[in-house]
């Protein structure tokens, strides 16, 4: 074998990386452990743990904090944690409406009704089909005069076509869905979910939002539905702050004194002093307080004694600094304090209390700075000034025209450039004069959604509206979100959430149960098989396969990869697969062996002749999961990238990690069996007449599938909540309740048609489509309570709002998308992989055989689901994993029929029948191949019907479309596509 040694070195490479990054898993893991050991039972005691420790080395070694830990460790998806999933929507209609400023008229309004109607069942952009609507309505109509005003006047001229006007507002529409994402990315990371994925789909206006572990759904309502609120203010410089927080600590120490008359005399008393505090208090008198204050650093206030004397200092260090002389001195600027993240919802409620409000001056407010300084979990808090007679910004957001990234041309850093329209110009010109005006300049506050953004000093007047914002610590990326978020308070454009899934702890502590399970399960039954069918080769595919299930994870881990139940179901059919790989190199050897080759000799032919066919299968497989990934989300991804990642690292397993193994075995001069005496001679000198029978099978074929498209045109199939539309609860019961009792309670409330199913052995599924065109932010709630109020119509069905473990919603305008979207990726799946086909057999019989076999799988699986609907005791959901399944299928399908297609080829171009009659040669490869066919789809069999017993009831209609799939594959491969070769090549291939 060549090349040993570098494959030996990027083994152990690869080894090296892999435990290197599943590391971070184990010591977050035993971090987490830790907490709960320390809190024994107390949540909140557990998160205050996690987060004093979260910025604290717990690496050994290598120094990383437990934050750095997290962020690298094992991602686990919403179906395994539990949190929530919402997809939300750009209101396009709402923008161009903006853009129009309001405009009244009328064919202009009919327009964006009729739009937003078709957008509901075509899959076109918004903005296409309000213009589109807008020419039918007035043919000979200008949109220029609507849009075209002196703000956009660089952009549009009031004789600009419509197909300008329709560029221009695509373009303020991508501007719009890019703010947005800015805007609730800050919203999340401000909520404090661990690994949040934020995902942006320009292509559909939507932005696509994962929450581990989130158990508060309205409060992330509430959070991502408030529209973006920007505002300018004015600051107090922090030397004309200081004395109000000396003071208002002393408020806050004296309440917390034990005796209550002493607490009473002193809080009157530094309440007094408070008052008589002004910014005119000088800078020396202040230092003075400062020096004769012992907590100079809110480190020094950790315990209880110091806490109490100054409740404030003790958790948020004041605005100083040791000055070059070594004393402490005030820092200069809009920021007053800094406090761990932890701290500031304390720091929040000493400055919300009646007592403290009580002193503080009208004009003032205190507001947290949006991101941490680096690399901590440390905050800034700024004073921010109120203006006018209703104390509030000195200039609101709509006054923004643009604003974009640069670089500043004479420093070299990176600023962004603010553009305001005339009125606005005028008030910032005032603004910035008085700002600048005198030595010390003041800064102006953006701040938006109440969290400052940038707080920059005004060095002087600016006028014409043309502003520049820049800081010594900018980076590119903080100036892209800065202009976003200046831009946010020009374009009123909401987001909205069209859909949403809601996973409870309990129900994903039981998949993660059910998953690992399956997981275990399935590897020890595969490999309990090769050892007990191939003797000591299997034992060689065990350790092959164990291998490629370490490299896989470490993979996932380092890709930052997120897994869900697909996932898992993706390890067990990559388990399959790479099974299958070692099942082609080790009858190919068996093979070589009945030829009378030497041991060694035999092993080098198998892998050599068994090279063409496993390339072939898994590059197949390969592009079914590129394009799962392409068209997928969410899970559907999360499949795609373990299978793909799987594919890859099975190659190099089974192809070279084993392939040393052998050579190691050989030198060392053992004793290497490819079989037991009961499996030597399986499907040997097979010979069933399967092309012959041809025509029986595609009558069996043809008769199952019009019996199917009878009962897909007739009867339908079961939709799930992600095709038809709706919200679907999955409810934990009695198990005594049965879906007649629950449909007789709800179907009065909530409609006819209610579907309620089964899900598990204590669980139902309830999806119904009440309200679900009601768009206000109070009908999640409301649906939810009304079905808590129909159940409870039966003392049996009655429940509570923690049964129900899990929620989604889906608006129709999304389940038509995913209904188009499957379409065309079964569509474009089978047309890629038939061309893949023909790339490699050159012959056009092949690529049709290929599309044959997947086109009639594909139908063959859909006739199951719709004939067998309601008749099987677990649920037929047609959704988004089913078309995984299908996918995979489909891919597993090729793969199976690419390997007795190699051996086709392999017959006609080297005559090893007795005839050169095509009939009789593909008949004899095909049985030929039988032991690999065979078992080969055995072994995923066994896996998929472990994954099914044990992988839980969130996988199971998963996994059985999957198992269904695999015994239509392998019999489509046999009895299909190989025939179909010989009615369609009976003079080309002689």
């Amino acid at each position: 074998m060549q090349g040993k040694g570098v494959i030996k070195f990027f083994a152990i490479l690869l080894a090296v990386v892999c435990l290197y990054q599943l590391s971070f898993t184990w010591v977050a893991r035993k971090v987490e452990n830790d907490a709960k050991a320390y809190a024994k039972g107390n949540a909140e005691k557990e998160r205050a743990y996690l987060d004093s420790i979260s910025t604290q080395p717990v690496y050994p070694v290598l120094g990383h904090t437990y934050q750095y830990c997290v962020d690298r460790e094992l991602a686990l998806g919403l179906d395994l944690k539990g949190g929530m999933n919402v997809t939300m929507q750009i209101s396009l209609r709402e923008l161009v409406t903006a853009l129009s400023n309001n405009n009244k008229d009328v064919v202009f309004n009919q327009a964006l009704a009729n739009a937003q109607t078709r957008s509901v069942t075509e899959q076109k952009d918004y903005i296409t089909l309000f213009v589109d609507e807008y020419e039918k309505l007035n043919p000979n109509g200008k949109l220029a005069a609507i849009f075209a005003n002196n703000s956009n006047q660089d952009k549009l001229k009031f004789n600009s076509s419509n197909s300008d006007v329709e560029a221009y507002l695509k373009d303020q529409a991508n501007t719009a869905v890019q703010q947005s994402y800015t805007v609730l990315h800050t919203r999340i990371d401000q909520f404090g979910v661990t690994q949040p994925n934020i995902q942006l789909q320009k292509s559909t206006n939507r932005i696509l939002i994962e929450l581990p572990g989130v158990k508060e759904p309205e409060r992330v309502r509430k959070l991502l539905s408030g529209t973006a609120k920007l505002e300018f203010y004015e600051t107090f410089d922090n030397t004309e702050v200081y004395g109000l927080l000396n003071n208002i600590n002393s408020i806050l120490a004296a309440k917390s004194k034990t005796v209550k008359d002493t607490a009473k005399a002193d809080t009157a008393k530094a309440a007094a002093t408070a008052k008589a505090a002004t910014a005119k208090d000088s800078a020396a008198s202040l230092l003075s307080k400062l020096k004769n204050n012992p907590n100079k650093d809110s480190a020094s206030l950790t315990n209880k004694t110091q806490a109490a004397a100054n409740p404030l200092f003790a958790i948020m260090m004041p605005g100083i600094y040791q000055g070059p002389d070594g004393q402490p001195q005030l820092a200069p600027g809009p920021v007053v304090g800094r406090a761990q993240q932890k701290d500031t919802a304390k720091v929040n409620s000493y400055l919300r209390s009646a007592d403290v409000k009580a002193v503080l001056p009208q004009n003032i407010k205190f507001l947290w700075g949006v991101k941490p300084e680096k690399d901590t979990k440390v905050f800034d808090l700024y004073a921010i000034k109120l203006s006018g007679a209703e104390n509030g910004p000195v200039l609101s957001g709509d006054v923004i025209t643009n604003a974009k990234d640069d670089v500043d041309p004479v420093k070299g850093g990176y600023e962004v450039t603010m553009y305001m329209n005339s009125q606005g110009a005028q008030k910032w010109k005032n603004i910035t004069a008085e700002a600048s005006a005198g030595v010390n300049k003041k800064a102006i506050a953006i701040v938006l959604d109440d969290n400052v953004y940038s707080a920059p000093n005004v060095q002087n007047e600016i006028s014409g509206g043309v502003s520049s914002i820049s800081g010594g610590n900018f980076s590119q990326e903080d100036t892209k979100d800065l202009a976003n978020v200046l831009k946010a308070g020009r374009l009123p454009a909401p987001a909205r959430i069209i859909g949403e899934a809601v996973v409870g702890p309990s129900l994903g502590q039981e998949a993660i149960s059910a998953g690992l399970l399956s997981c275990v399960l399935g590897l020890v039954v595969i490999l309990i098989f090769m050892i007990a069918y191939y003797n000591r080769a299997g034992t060689v595919a065990v350790i092959a396969v164990l291998v490629n299930v370490f490299f896989l994870m470490g993979v996932l881990v380092s890709l930052r990869a997120v897994l869900t139940l697909p996932g898992i179901a993706g390890i067990l059919l990559t388990l399959g697969v790479a099974v299958d790989a070692n099942v082609l190199v080790y009858e190919r050897v068996r093979e070589e062996l009945g030829l009378g080759k030497s041991i060694r000799i035999a092993i080098v032919d198998g892998f050599k002749h068994a090279l063409p066919s496993i390339l072939d299968a898994n590059i197949s497989t390969f592009l079914t999961g590129v394009i799962l990934f392409v068209f997928g989300s969410g899970p559907i991804q999360g499949f795609a990238t373990t299978l793909m990642i799987g594919i890859i690292t099975t190659l190099f397993c089974s192809l070279l990690i084993s392939r040393l193994i052998f050579e190691f075995m050989l030198e060392k001069g053992w004793d290497i069996k490819f079989s037991r005496p009961w499996s030597s001679h399986t499907f040997k000198n097979a010979n069933y007449a399967f092309v012959k029978n041809r025509f029986k099978f595609y009558a069996f074929s043809g008769i199952f599938i019009i019996a199917g498209l009878i009962s897909m045109f007739t009867r339908g199939f079961n939709y799930g909540v992600d095709f038809g539309g709706g919200r679907t609860y999955v409810v934990k019961f009695n198990p005594s309740v049965t879906t007649e009792d629950v449909h007789n309670v709800v179907d009065p409330v909530l409609g006819r048609g209610t579907e309620v199913k089964t899900y598990g052995s204590d669980k139902i599924s309830i999806t119904t489509n009440y309200l679900i065109n009601d768009n206000a932010e109070s009908t999640d709630a409301k649906v939810e309570a009304t079905l808590i109020k129909a159940l409870a119509a039966n003392p049996a069905t009655t429940i509570t709002s923690k049964q129900i473990l899990s929620h989604q919603k889906v608006e129709a305008t999304v389940a038509n998308e995913v209904k188009s979207s499957a379409k065309w990726t079964i569509i474009i799946a089978i047309i890629v992989i038939s061309a893949y086909i023909l790339i490699r057999f050159r012959k056009w019989q092949f690529s049709l055989g290929a599309m044959v076999a997947t086109a009639h799988d594909s139908l063959l699986v859909l006739s199951f689901f719709s004939l067998f609907k309601g008749v099987l005791p677990f649920s037929l959901d047609i959704d988004q994993a089913f078309i995984a399944a299908l996918l995979t299928v489909i891919g597993y399908s090729i793969n199976d029929t690419v390997v007795v297609f190699d051996r086709i080829r392999e017959f006609l171009n080297h005559h090893h029948a007795k005839t050169d009659d095509p009939q009789v040669v593909i008949n004899e490869a095909i049985n030929s191949t039988l032991s690999r066919t065979i078992i080969t789809a055995l072994t995923v069999v066994l896996i998929l019907v472990v994954l099914f017993l044990f992988g839980g009831d969130v996988i199971r209609g998963f996994a059985f479309a999957l198992l269904i799939g695999v015994l239509f594959g392998t019999y489509s491969s046999i009895c299909v596509a190989s025939p179909v070769i010989v009615d369609f090549g009976k003079k080309d291939l002689k």
